[in-house]
C-alpha cells in the first residue's frame, strides 16, 4: 500500500511539474512576443552595421581617390547599392533574430525566472507607465543630445578641428579639406537617427 501511495504521489508531482513547465513556457513566449520589436531592432542594427562601416570607408575614399566632378554620381550609386543590401539583408536577419529568440533569450528567461517573476515581468512590460516611458525614450534622448551638443560645442569643436587637421596631414590633404569635417559638425543629426 505504501509503495502504491508513493508511486501515486510521484506521478502527481511529475504531472504538476510538467504543467508548471508548460505554463512557464507560455509566459516566456508572451515575454518574447512583447519584446519582439526590440529583438527585431537588434537584428536590424546587426544587419545595418557592415553597410554603415562600408559607407564611412566609401566616404573617405570618395574624398581622396575620386575626382571631384565624379563624386556625387558615385556617391548616389553607392547609396543605391547600400539600399539594395539593406532591403535584402535586414528582413533576413530581423526574421532570424525573432526565430532564434526562443532558444536563446527564451531559454535564459525560463532558466533564470520563476513563473511568478515572469508574471511580474509581463505586468511591468504591459503597464501603461512603462509603455509611455518607452514611447518617450527617443524624445528624451534627442533632448539630451541637443543640450549636450550646445553645452559641449565650445569644448569639442577645437578638438574636432585639431583631429581634422591631423587626419588631413596624415592623408596628405590640405588642412581645410579633411574628409571628416561634414560628419564632425553635425553630431546631433547622427545621434538622432
Amino acid at each position: 500500500m505504501k509503495k502504491l501511495l508513493i508511486i501515486a504521489l510521484l506521478a502527481l508531482a511529475t504531472g504538476a511539474q510538467a504543467e508548471s513547465t508548460a505554463a512557464k513556457k507560455e509566459l516566456v513566449a508572451k515575454v518574447l512576443l512583447l519584446q519582439q520589436p526590440g529583438i527585431e531592432q537588434a537584428g536590424q542594427a546587426l544587419a545595418e552595421r557592415p553597410a554603415a562601416q562600408l559607407m564611412q570607408q566609401a566616404g573617405l575614399a570618395l574624398q581622396t581617390k575620386v575626382a571631384p566632378e565624379k563624386r556625387e554620381g558615385i556617391a548616389k550609386e553607392i547609396q543605391a547599392d547600400v539600399k539594395k543590401y539593406a532591403d535584402e539583408a535586414v528582413p533576413l536577419v530581423r526574421d532570424r533574430a525573432v526565430k532564434i529568440a526562443p532558444s536563446t533569450i527564451g531559454a535564459m528567461l525560463e532558466e533564470k525566472f520563476s513563473e511568478d517573476e515572469l508574471k511580474q515581468l509581463i505586468a511591468i512590460i504591459e503597464s501603461p507607465v512603462n509603455r509611455k516611458f518607452s514611447q518617450m525614450s527617443g524624445e528624451m534622448q534627442k533632448v539630451l543630445v541637443d543640450k549636450l551638443v550646445i553645452d559641449m560645442q565650445g569644448t569639442i569643436d577645437p578638438k574636432v578641428k585639431t583631429l581634422e587637421q591631423s587626419i588631413a596631414k596624415r592623408l596628405g590633404l590640405p588642412a581645410t579639406a579633411a574628409p571628416v569635417s561634414k560628419a564632425a559638425k553635425s553630431p546631433a543629426k547622427a545621434a538622432s537617427k
